[in-house]
């Protein structure tokens, strides 16, 4: 809903334009008739519907002086809208040298926002005729898609006129571009964003995406501070290495099937540390051990360790047969993907795992599976055609991991059937009975 200090401009540029043919229309009447075209009738054109108002009592709409485009809210607006009016706060404001036809110009980016949402905008313009604080009604602005999301522009056709800040008390809270916070890797939550980070990079590669008519070189990898490891996109070539410890200012988070990643791009802030400001590679690529509710608290995690006790075997563990093509399992013969197909065999555990504060299905491949139950895949072909039994894997496995402590390594993805962990390494872990019994017993405040 459009508020009344946004069409305040528009209901006097018609009063003005009907002068004595007006009848006596007051700009309450103005302003309700405007409004219906705008929230009943769903006009989105508010030009359109100032020129038909003018029309209708008889005026001239080329006396219309002020230019109109739609009016949203930021949260309204989507890519590639010609002309949109809004009223937002300047949260952020950077100058920028971009080369434009051979040339070398300047022009402004940053971020703005109102009570719905904060986006970022790019100004086309050498000289910025507002700061950053300023309240400011903004007029025949246009949107871009960049990386999913509306992209604001302001351009030679926009104009901007400063409000009070009365105008634009609050702002939305927790959107991309909030209040700036500095984040550990542990905190990484979906959403997040003007975060700020302070992390050394453990991994980097570079790779070429297709945008629009041309390829953009991305770049992705792992960082970590002494709290936990995550994955990074950087949508930008700085001139970053594997090693070196950052701090990374402008960032957001965003999650692939759970797990949270932290982004960034030209916007942002780059800065190289001194490399004793985190701890070394050496120390920071062992795997952050957490517990599973830690895990379901952020939504998911890369590369972290978990301990637990497996409580169960699922159906589908032991021998399965996957497509070639895809890797898929085959189900009666068929894959999913490609149809009715010779499947290859694989062996595998699908287990449940719970360490006492939650639980989570862990997957363990053909490689990790012999070493835990010291079996070849061979082995388990051999067992099944013996026994005839297609269970007979299955049950042997159980015997030998169910109820076992053991210690798992992998990303952890979630979806709507809950936690899963693909494990890249394993090992069944040895507990001192003795030992655990006299530590409780020492939290307890009993002695021996």
């Amino acid at each position: 809903m459009a508020s009344k200090e946004t069409l305040a401009p528009h209901v006097e540029d018609i009063s003005k334009a009907l002068g004595d043919k007006g009848n006596g229309l007051g700009n309450e009447q103005i302003e309700k008739e405007l409004r219906e075209y705008i929230e009943v009738y769903r006009l989105k054109d508010l030009g359109a519907a100032k020129r038909s108002i003018v029309k209708k009592h008889g005026g001239n709409p080329a006396d219309l002086k002020v230019a109109a485009g739609t009016v949203k809210t930021l949260a309204e607006l989507s890519a590639n809208e010609q002309s949109v009016d809004f009223l937002v706060k300047v949260i952020a404001l950077n100058p920028k040298e971009v080369e434009v036809d051979g040339q070398k110009k300047k022009i402004h980016y940053g971020i703005i926002a109102d009570q719905t949402a904060s986006k970022s905008f790019t100004l086309w313009a050498e000289e910025a005729p507002f700061v950053k604080g300023d309240v400011v009604r903004v007029r025949n602005a246009y949107t871009k898609e960049w990386q999913g999301e509306a992209q604001i522009n302001f351009g030679n056709r926009t104009t901007f006129e400063k409000e009070k800040d009365e105008a634009m008390p609050v702002v939305a809270a927790g959107g991309r571009y909030g209040e700036v916070r500095t984040l550990k890797v542990k905190d990484f939550r979906e959403g997040e964003s003007n975060v700020t980070v302070e992390a050394r990079i453990l991994t980097l590669e570079k790779r070429e995406v297709t945008v629009g008519d041309g390829k953009k070189p991305v770049f992705s990898g792992m960082l970590a501070d002494e709290t936990g490891r995550a994955q990074f996109t950087m949508w930008h070539e700085f001139p970053l290495k594997a090693g070196d410890a950052v701090k990374v200012t402008g960032a957001y988070i965003k999650a692939w099937r759970g797990i949270p990643q932290l982004t960034f791009d030209e916007r942002s802030n780059v800065e190289k540390l001194e490399k004793a400001k985190l701890p070394g590679l050496k120390e920071l690529k062992a795997a952050s051990v957490l517990t599973i509710e830690d895990i379901t608290t952020r939504g998911g995690a890369a590369d972290v360790c978990v301990r637990g006790i497996i409580i169960d075997v699922k159906p589908g563990s032991g021998l399965v047969l996957r497509c070639p093509e895809c890797k898929r399992v085959v189900q009666k013969g068929a894959c999913r993907l490609h149809g009715n197909v010779k499947g290859t065999p694989d062996l595998r555990i699908k287990a449940a795992l719970d360490d006492g504060t939650g639980a989570l299905i862990v997957v363990i491949g053909r490689e990790l599976t012999e070493k835990l139950t010291g079996k070849t895949m061979d082995g388990y072909i051999r067992l099944m055609t013996e026994l005839a039994n297609s269970d007979a894997v299955r049950a042997e496995i159980m015997e030998k991991v169910i109820a076992r402590p053991i210690e798992v390594t992998g990303n952890v993805t979630a979806d709507d059937y809950g936690l899963m962990l693909i494990a890249q390494s394993a090992k069944l872990v040895e507990v001192d009975i003795q030992a655990e019994a006299r530590a409780m017993l020492g939290e307890l405040g009993v002695s021996e």
